[in-house]
């Protein structure tokens, strides 16, 4: 397990290299003074720290140039945020200041040290003598690059000064655990870097108790960005949604982006020059399946050309996010952020991420939509421009104008609607319009005042493609017969407007019986 040095000595300790070895020369942010030097090729340490000052012959870390990058690759990340190099090269490390730098070393030689899998001296990143931190390789999995990676992290953590995470019960008094093993499953299954994060799939910095109480919270953002001599990077994109809003292409796109704080929002331009299918897709870095090694939880808000949201995607179960919608032609923003889940805040929730996309133009290029009262009816008619035939046209009620459900759908060919609203309050309606290919797009939205009439309790559509709409003013039960009195359905229905699914049924006439405590209505029914 990790373990935690507390031992605070004024003593030089002196560094040996000791190998020959060649790893990948790898760095995630080289122009950063501050640098984590992971050590890979093997090292001789004397330092009046470790080992009681007797020599520490430390063997390379028996890991393959494919591990050794994976490791890197997860560790670079969990430091993604800050103004610090993560390197491979020991040049860098030599380069940096005294003050602002730290040897990890990765190792098999374990036996100086009984017991856990790192060790580190806290707050040895600024000491300026290199007092190394270590990760024993061969009690990591062995050798499992997933293990020696969060080990890395942790015993780094230690060295910018910050103490475990640990997790308490209701009483608040006695640790369940010494180190938090965090909670959840799956891809969104979370632990804290500070506490025992070997075996959940998503890891970050946390802002939590440690063994010294359930009150005495560690804000690990805060304690490496004050302490050390770097602070975050600097953000890459703003928030502001203008003219100076970095923009997309207009058709294909990826750009690489990173969440700095916990409060950075990226925000991106996107101009459709003609109504569009869109595709969207924003994923953090990741070394494998489930988004495996992120540090990030991504949200994408959609907003329209004057700054108002159009709508949020944040799926509860994934980091990542996918969006497939249509929209017409115009300007948009896309923001990126961090997110919380049901396992943990938006608090250390960053890291970087691929934002991409694909436009495609739409077959359906307008539909106008209008209608008038007669009486107690309204009577929808529409205008569709497109380049592909009309597969099926869905007209959808809403009393809000926001909340839409679908009255009935009729044939492409169809360009009218009519009908008995039961309600005196307004109605609002638009089409759901889908070309043979599968793609839709929806109309303007209209309202139209309802009028209650006196004489009839139901308004029946007589003129049918699929369904036949039944507007009621009370509950009832209803039978339907071809013109020969056979029985071919019967069912209950509820006040308001109910669909009885009619598809299977072969174009003719039909008969509907509706029932109500006393009342009878009869109507004729004509399927297409």
């Amino acid at each position: 397990m990790k373990k935690l040095n507390t031992c605070i000595l004024l003593f030089t300790a002196l560094l040996f290299s000791g190998s020959a070895f060649s790893v990948p020369k790898l760095n995630s942010l080289p122009s950063a003074s501050a640098t984590i030097f992971l050590d890979f090729d093997g090292h001789t340490v004397i330092s009046s720290i470790w080992n009681g000052g007797l020599p520490i012959f430390c063997a390379a870390s028996g890991l393959s140039d494919q591990q050794i990058t994976e490791v890197f690759n997860r560790v670079a990340e969990d430091y993604r945020p800050f103004n610090v190099n993560i390197t491979t090269d020991s040049t860098y490390f030599l380069a940096a200041p005294m003050t602002k730098r730290i040897r990890m070393i990765i190792t098999p030689t374990s036996a100086w040290c009984p017991g856990p899998g790192g060790i580190a001296l806290v707050g040895s990143f600024t000491r300026g003598d290199d007092t190394p931190c270590f990760a024993f390789s061969d009690r990591l999995g062995p050798f499992y690059p997933p293990y020696v990676a969060e080990a890395c992290a942790h015993e780094c953590g230690h060295t910018l000064g910050l103490l475990h995470q640990s997790k308490y019960g209701a009483d608040c008094v006695t640790p369940i655990e010494t180190y938090n093993t965090g909670t959840g499953t799956g891809e969104i299954g979370w632990a804290p870097i500070m506490g025992n994060s070997y075996y959940r799939n998503f890891t970050n910095w946390n802002n939590g108790p440690t063994p010294d109480g359930c009150t005495a919270l560690q804000d690990n953002l805060n304690t490496i960005v004050t302490q050390n001599g770097f602070s975050y990077r600097a953000d890459d994109y703003g928030e502001t949604m203008g003219t100076g809003t970095f923009a997309l292409p207009s058709t294909n796109f990826s750009v690489n982006g990173i969440i700095s704080t916990s409060t950075d929002k990226d925000a991106f331009k996107m101009t459709l020059t003609q109504n569009s299918s869109i595709h969207l897709s924003a994923s953090p870095a990741s070394v494998g399946a489930n988004n495996a090694g992120a540090d990030l939880d991504i949200k994408l808000s959609l907003y329209n050309s004057v700054g108002t949201l159009i709508a949020t995607f944040d799926p509860p179960a994934t980091l990542s996010v996918t969006v497939d919608t249509v929209l017409t032609a115009g300007t948009y923003y896309v923001m990126v952020s961090g997110t919380g889940n049901v396992n943990i805040s938006s608090y250390g929730s960053m890291g970087s991420y691929i934002l991409s996309g694909t436009t495609g133009t739409l077959p359906i290029h307008d539909i106008n939509l209008s209608g008038i009262i007669e009486k107690t009816r309204h009577n929808l008619k529409w205008t569709i421009v497109a380049d592909e035939p009309i597969s099926s046209v869905a007209i959808e009620a809403s009393t809000d104008g926001s909340g839409f459900r679908s009255l009935t759908s009729v044939a492409g060919n169809i360009s009218s609607f009519s009908y008995d609203p039961y309600q005196n309050s307004t109605i609002y309606y638009r089409l759901k319009v889908t070309s043979v290919t599968g793609q839709s797009m929806y109309s303007n939205i209209i309202a139209l005042k309802g009028n209650t009439p006196a004489d009839k309790s139901f308004f029946v559509s007589t003129l049918v493609q699929h369904d036949i709409l039944v507007n009621a003013s009370v509950n009832f039960q209803y039978r339907l017969t071809d013109m020969n009195g056979k029985g071919i359905g019967s069912g209950n229905g509820l006040k308001g407007i109910n669909s009885i699914h009619f598809d299977n049924q072969p174009s003719g006439m039909y008969i509907i019986e509706l029932y109500s405590n006393n009342q009878k209505q009869t109507e004729r029914i004509i399927k297409q």
